[in-house]
């Protein structure tokens, strides 16, 4: 069975081959542009215009860089993040940082199924709060009862809707020569709105929970072959990583594409007629309608529900799976409920976190600050760690980090940090 896999996998198509070896990359980085993604980027466009493009080329080899560094850690340990650092670094740091993950993921679910209600709402005209148990209860439901190939196909078809947002811009009829030029050419400026702004920006793109999930579905992919122990999975062979490099470099390109586009989408009608104060992605839908026509405020409201689909089972599976490495429970979507009763109570419990915090009322703009903040705290120190491991070679044998992965995860850690602060001063 492995080796009929193995061998499709290594088709002599290279366009089949292309499309069969995607897997955890791209739906790691698609899933970076969930609703709270969307709702900071068309802020950044509303707000400031072209201003913001160049973030999406200068983020792209620094959230390149730390996905295949955390997807080569799974690969080569056969262990997910935390069970890697679990082993060879202090608890307590460990203990901290998978309670700060649960709060901010809960935070952004919370969050995320509120866009998706709200979208819904604007849809159909139901109130938000018949959606997000609907969506809540039905994304439990899936990712518990379906097979790891299931839900993986899943995840994957569902990057699709991002395309949504392409289209949207297209729509938008852009100032390509100005877009292009700001896309080059960075303006920087040293006032609040800006700082806050692409503080808000990086924070949302290289986020704590991506690192978790990356190393955890490569591990859960080699289970998928039938390496059932983390003796098995141990090593990695050079297919193996340049599969995984394709896969994180499309993922994260495709990520990227999609959140330029976002900000190109309202900087070319809300900040060109003057709206330039929004706090939700709905408010950007509903503002596009009289400027850039029906379809594109379809699009923008799809792909809303859509990216939800997407992030919320990554962001309550990536604490699930960060919280049963820490204390070294059965782990895996492939994990009957019986079997995995502690990993998927932690997945029920971070959505159904979420779904109170909606109930009750909390303001989701409220929601997507606090989840900034714990990331903000959580981020810098644990790309120290990812990093220490990475290039540890009693831990990665042969395969430490190379030079410009050296390079680019360091400088991700320091600009994590410098956000930080610049956060914590602005805000």
């Amino acid at each position: 069975m492995i080796e009929t896999q193995e061998t499709d996998s290594h088709s002599h198509n290279p366009i089949v081959r292309y499309f069969r070896l995607l897997g955890p990359g791209l739906v790691t980085g698609a899933s970076d542009d969930d609703p709270s993604g969307i709702t900071t980027y068309s802020v950044a466009g509303a707000s400031l215009g072209y201003s913001m493009l160049w973030t999406a080329l200068a983020t792209f080899p620094l959230m390149a860089a730390v996905q295949l560094i955390c997807a080569r850690i799974g690969l080569v340990t056969g262990r997910g993040l935390a069970g890697a650092l679990r082993h060879h670094y202090p608890r307590p740091f460990l203990y901290a940082a998978c309670l700060l993950l649960l709060a901010a993921n809960v935070f952004n679910i919370a969050a995320d199924l509120a866009g998706m209600g709200e979208s819904a709402k604007m849809l159909t005209g139901i109130p938000t709060l018949v959606f997000v148990p609907l969506f809540g209860v039905g994304i439990m439901l899936v990712t518990v009862y379906a097979s790891y190939a299931t839900f993986a196909k899943y995840l994957k078809w569902m990057t699709a809707v991002l395309f949504t947002y392409v289209a949207a811009a297209l729509l938008a009829r852009p100032e390509w020569g100005a877009a292009l030029l700001a896309t080059v050419l960075p303006e920087l400026r040293w006032d609040a709105i800006y700082v806050g702004t692409l503080v808000g920006v990086l924070g949302t793109t290289i986020s704590p929970y991506l690192f978790f999930w990356q190393a955890s579905q490569e591990v859960e992919e080699e289970k998928a072959h039938g390496r059932r122990t983390s003796a098995q999975r141990r090593g990695a062979t050079p297919h193996e990583l340049s599969d995984a490099r394709l896969d994180v470099m499309t993922g994260i390109g495709f990520s990227n594409l999609v959140f330029y586009f976002i900000i190109l989408t309202t900087a070319s009608t809300l900040n060109r007629a003057g709206i330039t104060e929004i706090e939700t992605a709905r408010e950007a839908a509903e503002a596009l309608r009289p400027l850039a026509g029906n379809a594109a405020y379809l699009l923008f409201a799809l792909g809303l529900i859509g990216t939800g689909l997407l992030a919320v089972p990554i962001l309550a599976g990536s604490a699930s799976f960060a919280t049963a490495e820490v204390f070294g429970w059965r782990s895996g979507l492939d994990l009957s409920p019986r079997r995995g009763r502690r990993f998927y109570l932690v997945f029920a419990g971070a959505i159904v976190g979420g779904m109170l915090l909606d109930a009750f009322g909390t303001n989701p703009i409220r929601m997507l600050f606090l989840s900034a903040v714990v990331n903000g705290i959580l981020a810098p120190p644990l790309l120290v760690l990812v990093m220490l491991v990475s290039s540890n070679p009693k831990i990665m044998g042969e395969h430490t980090n190379g030079v410009w992965l050296n390079v680019l995860g360091w400088a991700a850690a320091a600009v994590m940090a410098a956000a930080a602060v610049a956060f914590f001063l602005t805000a």
